[in-house]
């Protein structure tokens, strides 16, 4: 028999930074959303590398005391773009890595587990020269995978609930792809033997179509392309050796050019990590593949073109792919699935957490009005917390176009 999650409708409170920044004015403008459930983003305010250790047990002390004054609490904290604009866990030079582990990711295990929250974070990326060394991709590729694992057994210890690594859309952002999602949580699992998962955001799926692999036909279509206009702009062929092997084979003459495209695709063959698939664009397919294994679920409407962290207004619904009952729907196919092998535990609580970004010029009141348009909007099929996904379904009677 199925178990299914409890769900939860929750906020991101990144789009109050730097204007709703002490916990009781955040807290305050979220409860009157309806909401009380939080996201807490290091962006705004609670930033480890930013704020001193005082800073921090004060930050702790006054969420409690929010939480104790109106029932809004902090359930999951998240980095924000200090580190994500880093290739932090994944930078070349060891004594940034263990930074970013050490002052950074445990730092903000700790703090989690004394307020009883998760965790998510994305602050690592791979540099180009170890994209274009598959060896050397290797091995950044097992640092990462031991250094999860040891945050998931500090994590474990901190007394930290789930934590998660969220997925992205290129190729030095790994997770990228379905497969390569899989892989990360089978390998830090079995290396920690403690839970560690996934956060999937709905619009993180914009980027895979660019770089996608070519097939034959269409490397005889890019030739032409390159031949006649001599630019390259667009042209994905994964590692810098296959652009060098096409073109060299642009120069040579039609009876030569069945030999050249072997070369080019033997080089595509060498880097397959810089290739996704069709389904990797599809939001819904990776909710229905990983969804088990995400205890936050970061929502953004988007047309799947961008990653713009968009509201659910009635503006960008109009032509947004994400839908409410479709995401459900789609996690509840994740758990109707059978376990497979290798994998953490599936997740008994999942944070549906709104994530819609503020520019700096926005007007406050603009801001407020199109989140409470997009709570309402969710709250239509989250109508309360900890309702079970099953019981969600059930409740929601409206037909899925």
């Amino acid at each position: 028999m199925t178990r299914y999650p409890r769900i939860f409708l929750a906020i991101d409170n990144c789009f109050a930074s730097r204007r709703w920044i002490a916990p009781r004015d955040w807290a305050a403008v979220i409860r009157n959303f309806g909401l009380f459930c939080v996201e807490a983003s290091a962006d705004n305010e609670c930033d480890p590398l930013y704020s001193t250790p005082e800073y921090m047990s004060d930050w702790v002390d006054e969420v409690r005391a929010v939480y104790e004054r109106t029932g809004v609490r902090v359930v999951n904290l998240y980095s924000g773009h200090g580190t994500y604009a880093t290739t932090g866990l994944a930078h070349p030079d060891v004594r940034v890595r263990d930074r970013i582990l050490n002052d950074w990711l445990k730092v903000m295990s700790e703090v989690a587990g004394r307020l009883g929250a998760g965790m998510g974070f994305a602050c690592h990326a791979f540099a180009d020269p170890v994209l274009q060394d598959p060896g050397a991709f290797a091995n950044a590729e097992e640092d990462l995978y031991d250094r999860l694992a040891e945050l998931a057994t500090y994590a474990h210890e901190c007394g930290t609930q789930a934590i998660s690594l969220e997925q992205m859309y290129a190729p030095h952002m790994i997770p990228w792809t379905v497969a390569g999602a899989f892989k990360l949580l089978r390998e830090v699992y079995d290396r920690a033997r403690q839970p560690f998962y996934l956060t999937v955001d709905t619009g993180h799926m914009c980027g895979q179509r660019k770089f996608l692999r070519p097939r034959s036909e269409r490397l005889l279509e890019l030739l032409r392309q390159f031949q006649q206009t001599g630019s390259q702009a667009g042209m994905w062929l994964g590692p810098k050796s296959a652009y060098d092997c096409f073109r060299k084979l642009a120069e040579r003459p039609e009876y030569e050019m069945a030999n050249g495209f072997v070369r080019v695709e033997d080089e595509m063959d060498r880097y397959p990590y810089l290739f996704a698939r069709d389904e990797d664009s599809n939001p819904y397919f990776w909710l229905e593949q990983l969804g088990c294994y995400s205890p936050i679920i970061h929502l953004q409407q988007t047309a799947g073109n961008a990653s713009a962290h968009l509201p659910f207004t009635k503006q960008w619904n109009a032509t947004g792919i994400i839908h409410p009952g479709k995401v459900l729907q789609a996690l509840a196919s994740s758990y109707a699935a059978p376990q497979a092998d290798g994998l953490p535990p599936r997740c008994d609580s999942v944070y549906l957490t709104i994530e819609v970004f503020s520019a700096s010029a926005d007007l406050s009141v603009d801001i407020l009005a199109r989140l409470e348009e997009s709570v309402a909007y969710w709250r239509q099929w989250v109508p309360q917390d900890g309702v079970t996904l099953d019981e969600l379904l059930q409740m929601d009677q409206r037909t899925v176009q």
